[in-house]
């Protein structure tokens, strides 16, 4: 049987007296790509930002299996959950805009792993994405929405993460760009053999990449969709959550 990566049981948060998520249960299996769908306001980058440590559960367990050993991410500090490997590539990129490519590539080798790997994740990172080689001394500020969605996935790809958390990837971004940064993300994921957790409102193209997922409605899990086949089959995820 495969381990679990993730697990997540009974988790409620929120901010101030909203409830953003209430009993919410899920798991990610060692090297699944798992999706995390849902239309805006429905808990989705609550849940990532408790997997991190940024904000912290009401009710709940949260626990991660990294480097053969099972941790209590609730307990910990966001710099120590990035130290064992868990990254997050954020909602809206959030990079330092005034900053070069090779600079904000350099600030994902935050952890000492990723530190003695440097010169390897960079020269992984400029054959995954040839453009930020071609672009390391310019802005980031100066380049499109696209070429900074692939600084961001090559930050990540600089931290040496196990487990790769990602946050609502096509905001912002036309449908052409959608579909190479959801491919990117697949292919970052079958070259590193990484897990991944990726929330995403996007249904078309997110059950291209994913083994299977979930549909939070109002901060609860609505569907667990065993297969991709089986989310993009399903009405009440199509028709309802989705609107599609």
């Amino acid at each position: 049987m495969e381990s679990e990566a993730l697990t997540i049981k009974g988790l409620a948060a929120g901010y101030g007296a909203v409830r953003a998520l209430d009993g919410v249960s899920l798991h990610v299996r060692s090297g699944e790509t798992v999706a995390l769908l849902g239309a805006n306001g429905n808990g989705k980058t609550t849940l990532m930002r408790c997997l991190l440590g940024l904000v912290r559960p009401w009710e709940g367990e949260l626990r991660a299996n990294v480097g053969g050993r099972t941790v209590e991410l609730d307990r910990l500090e966001p710099e120590e959950i990035v130290a064992l490997g868990i990254v997050l590539v954020p909602e809206g990129r959030r990079l330092f805009a005034d900053l070069s490519v090779e600079d904000n590539l350099a600030l994902g080798a935050y952890r000492p792993a990723a530190r003695r790997r440097y010169a390897e994740n960079f020269a992984r990172c400029c054959e995954m994405f040839p453009r930020l080689r071609e672009r390391r001394r310019q802005r980031v500020g100066s380049m499109s929405g696209g070429e900074q969605q692939m600084v961001a996935l090559g930050r990540a790809v600089m931290a040496a993460p196990e487990i790769l958390l990602v946050d609502e990837p096509s905001v912002g971004l036309a449908p052409i760009l959608v579909r190479q940064t959801i491919d990117a993300i697949a292919d970052l994921k079958r070259r590193l053999g990484l897990t991944v957790l990726m929330a995403e409102q996007n249904l078309a193209q997110a059950i291209r990449v994913v083994d299977r997922g979930y549909v939070l409605a109002h901060g609860r899990v609505a569907f667990e969709g065993r297969s991709a086949a089986e989310l993009a089959e399903n009405p009440v995820v199509r028709d309802i959550y989705l609107g599609r």
